[in-house]
């Protein structure tokens, strides 16, 4: 009898997604720590939503119609379709409806929370991300607008970015309505392909985007993306109107003079700037890094933005009768902290294990009394946890890097000292148990 041959799961990781290694979320959580002292500063409420929302409710607003599933991961539930969420704004919105009555308008929340995208991923592009936003809910005024603003560039100033490493782009989706009447385009579906055609331009350059615009794009892989089909009198004018440098829509004017009152001097106004997504009703904004990024290769890439944001006064009155403008930003922490660890060292000081060696296992209340003492003085310490003689074991602490071990043997019980080997220098000393925790202080 042949016997059947077992198959063993993957270990790869499907496309699109990473493991994230400690000196990366250490540096995230560093980030995430300044992102909340500034959201608390400015005034802003903390919130957090499921990660599953009814299709129904974010499907509308779906960010990549072309791609399976249109955007989005779903499954269905009973007799209704869930679909993780792809954003924090449409999820907002669902809740601001929910409770509209007892909301304070306007409602000023930041969220932190992982998204996910049925797309094809690219470099720093995944399909699994976490996002911060930041959003007023309830007001026209566009002090809102000019504040998200403000409140991002503090942010990236915060964890060590200068006034020269970034910009914040803006312009208006009423600027864009108004090319639209321009090019004589009133078809919905041909609007939303060309404004997520323009939305790449930053990505991909205007060279591949004006595929897009046109007939369709094949990227590298053979993925072919249909175009909005737009004859090329339309793009030229696009192209030409692209080009322009001042501001003719009043939101955008009566922003920049907002900015004037704070001082904000970190923004330019481009058109290009267009927001792929179709809620947005007026002023739009883009930030993007002015330093150069490299893949994991180590070969520079076009990066493109790490956020943006705009105004959207009609999203929360799909869910009904309510009469709520809103205006926020969304900034992908992940690329984020993907670009920041390229241009600052953080030093974030990585805390690692003192550990005590284990020389007889009959002894483990002797090892457990030095322990004891070690934590008390709130000193990482622990056990060896594995198997083995004390080569192995100092072969543990030098891998997981830890700065010392302590070597509590027979000879060292009978004289009530304990060895403290510092790995680094490779000294050794004699050290009574009760100054233990102030010796392994000097050498942190």
């Amino acid at each position: 009898m042949v016997k059947e041959k077992k198959l063993k799961p993957s270990k790869e990781l499907p496309l699109g997604f990473i493991d994230r290694q400690e000196q990366e979320l250490l540096t995230r959580d560093f980030i995430i720590s300044n992102i909340k002292e500034v959201m608390i500063k400015y005034g802003f409420q903390y919130l957090e939503t499921p990660s599953f929302e009814y299709t129904d409710s974010i499907g509308k607003f779906l960010p990549d119609k072309e791609r399976p599933d249109e955007g989005v991961f779903s499954f269905r539930d009973e007799k209704k379709w869930l679909s993780l969420r792809y954003d924090l704004t449409a999820p907002l919105a669902r809740y601001v409806a929910k409770n509209y009555l007892e909301l304070p308008r306007p409602f000023k929340r930041y969220q932190l929370g992982t998204v996910w995208r049925n797309e094809k991923p690219g470099p720093g592009r995944y399909r699994e991300f976490l996002q911060f936003d930041a959003d007023y809910v309830g007001t026209n005024n566009l002090q809102a607008d000019a504040e998200l603003c403000v409140l991002i560039s503090e942010i990236l100033e915060r964890c060590g970015l200068d006034k020269a490493d970034y910009t914040v782009k803006i312009s208006s989706r009423k600027f864009t309505d108004k090319l639209f009447e321009k090019l004589k385009i009133k078809s919905k579906d041909q609007i939303s392909t060309t404004l997520r055609a323009l939305d790449k331009i930053d990505r991909l350059g205007w060279g591949e985007a004006k595929k897009l615009l046109g007939e369709g794009r094949k990227d590298k892989s053979g993925d072919y993306t249909k175009g909005a089909n737009l004859k090329s009198g339309q793009v030229k004018i696009i192209e030409n109107t692209l080009k322009s440098k001042t501001p003719d829509s009043e939101d955008v004017l009566e922003i920049v003079e907002i900015f004037q009152d704070y001082n904000f001097k970190n923004f330019k106004f481009d058109p290009s700037v267009i927001r792929g997504l179709e809620y947005y009703t007026g002023p739009i904004f883009e930030v993007n890094l002015n330093f150069e990024v490299k893949n994991l290769k180590g070969q520079a890439i076009q990066f493109g933005s790490i956020g943006g944001g705009g105004r959207y006064d009609n999203l929360v009155s799909n869910f009904g009768n309510f009469d709520c403008p809103a205006t926020g930003i969304s900034i992908g922490l992940d690329r984020l902290v993907f670009a920041l660890m390229q241009k600052k060292d953080f030093k974030i000081k990585t805390v690692r294990p003192i550990v005590i060696c284990v020389f007889d296992k009959s002894k483990n209340k002797e090892y457990v009394g030095i322990l004891n003492k070690l934590r008390i003085s709130n000193i990482s310490s622990e056990i060896y946890p594995g198997e083995g003689k004390l080569k192995k074991q100092m072969e543990y602490a030098n891998k997981i890097g830890s700065p010392a071990v302590i070597l509590y043997g027979d000879d060292e019980i009978k004289s009530g000292k304990a060895t403290l080997k510092n790995l680094e220098t490779g000294n050794e000393s004699s050290v009574k148990i009760e100054d233990l925790a102030n010796e392994i202080k000097k050498l942190l």
